[in-house]
């Protein structure tokens, strides 16, 4: 499936499966799309379909509701008046509504991790290779202005040749999402943490540095060690909170992940990639945070860049780096944005989320994705493989090569230039 083109859909109609934190803002985002045309909205909980339903009202969408069970979902799968859907579940859902979705002729948007086990991560090749619907991860990557212009600098060589690269999804999440009773449907997050230990989240570090290094383009992942930390926080949490609380004593007495998961990964090129995960300790947000070569190392917080041992350079030099290697594709996508939102608060919604524009674009154009699902079950991949690595003793454990080899002809998938495409405007 990598470099596959679908036949180019004028429109492209969406069904949207999961109506929670994450999806609710995926109906704004996709409905705010030029083509899109949103056809079906799904979730377990009637009030989120009905709310979802009314924050279209005014616009162009006049979508279906479904709501009502569990396997309620498989009847927007199965319509065949949509192309597209975005799949924003719980995680144990993702995988097999994804598969199911394929088989009835959808291309397939899903939050993440795509897949949970190896042999998810293998079913979803699967399916997308033999149907040919493409299998889109929502993750952070290149397509954030701040990683675009990185990635620009690191393919015109700025940096020499990539040694390291660091990501990290550390996200104070322990009381206002995990510990909260209305946050997740049937605290379906808190219970994820529960007796598992490893990087539950490692997409949002990886993405970037995945393609600042070419992984499944040019370089591949080889093998990997995982540590993690005891807990420190939500089991003590969880225990102060029963003694207030009834509904709290379910999730009293277990054991809970480590607050600090820290993975190495090396390259069949030897390179190196550390990835961590904690959401319980109070430190600022860290996503995508370094990448070093021989000649030069950007540092993402607070945004620096060195090409000696001296210092960093300059702020002026610094602005002047980031401006002359900004790449078309930021440049294109924030146009739009100040084209369809004017105002300073429509435009601050968008600025992360030049994926979706370029999804859709894609689509549009009948161009190939610029995320694939080799790299949807290579980046999920991690999850398994560091919680097996732990339990292990932080043993090594090899990462399957998800493209069969063919990592190392296959060409990057990134058109930050937009050299094809680019033409899908916001509304």
């Amino acid at each position: 499936m990598h470099g596959y083109a679908a036949p180019a859909l004028d429109v492209v109609r969406v069904g949207i499966i999961g109506l929670g934190n994450r999806g609710s803002g995926t109906v704004h985002r996709l409905g705010n799309i030029e083509g899109v045309d949103i056809r079906a909205l799904c979730d377990l909980e009637p009030d989120r379909v009905e709310a979802s339903v009314e924050s279209l009202g005014d616009t162009r969408h006049d979508p279906d509701g479904y709501s009502g069970g569990e396997q309620v979902w498989k009847k927007v799968c199965e319509r065949d008046d949509i192309d597209l859907i975005s799949i924003c579940t719980p995680w144990h859902w993702h995988a097999p509504m994804a598969i199911y979705a394929m088989n009835h002729d959808n291309h397939v948007y899903t939050e993440l991790p795509a897949a949970q086990t190896i042999e998810e991560c293998w079913q979803l090749i699967e399916a997308s290779e033999r149907t040919r619907k493409h299998c889109v991860q929502i993750c952070s990557s290149a397509h954030d202005p701040h990683e675009a212009f990185v990635l620009k600098m690191v393919r015109e060589g700025l940096f020499g040749e990539l040694v390291h690269g660091e990501g990290a999804y550390i996200h104070t999440l322990l009381n206002d999402y995990i510990f909260n009773k209305g946050t997740y449907h049937d605290n379906w997050r808190l219970k994820e943490n529960i007796n598992r230990n490893g990087n539950l989240y490692p997409h949002h570090g990886l993405g970037g540095v995945a393609q600042m290094m070419d992984i499944n383009y040019g370089d591949q992942m080889d093998y990997m060690v995982s540590m993690s930390s005891n807990d420190f926080q939500m089991a003590e949490r969880a225990e102060e909170l029963a003694e207030q609380d009834d509904f709290w004593e379910q999730f009293a007495g277990w054991d809970y992940r480590g607050n600090m998961s820290t993975s190495i990964i090396r390259t069949k090129k030897g390179r190196t990639i550390m990835l961590q995960h904690d959401v319980t300790s109070p430190r600022p947000n860290v996503r995508f945070d370094l990448i070093s070569g021989t000649d030069g190392v950007y540092e993402a917080t607070p945004g620096r860049i060195a090409f000696s041992h001296e210092d960093w350079v300059p702020e002026e030099k610094f602005e002047a780096l980031v401006e002359e290697h900004t790449p078309a594709l930021t440049r294109r996508f924030e146009e739009q944005v100040r084209q369809a939102s004017p105002s300073e608060e429509g435009g601050s919604y968008y600025t992360t989320d030049a994926r979706d524009w370029r999804l859709v674009d894609c689509l549009r154009n009948g161009l190939p994705v610029e995320m694939d699902v080799y790299d949807a079950a290579l980046w999920s991949s991690i999850v398994p493989l560091s919680e097996w690595s732990v339990a292990n003793g932080s043993r090594p454990v090899k990462v399957p090569d998800f493209t069969g080899g063919a990592w190392e002809s296959n060409e990057p998938g990134m058109d930050i230039d937009l050299e094809e495409g680019g033409d899908t405007r916001l509304i």
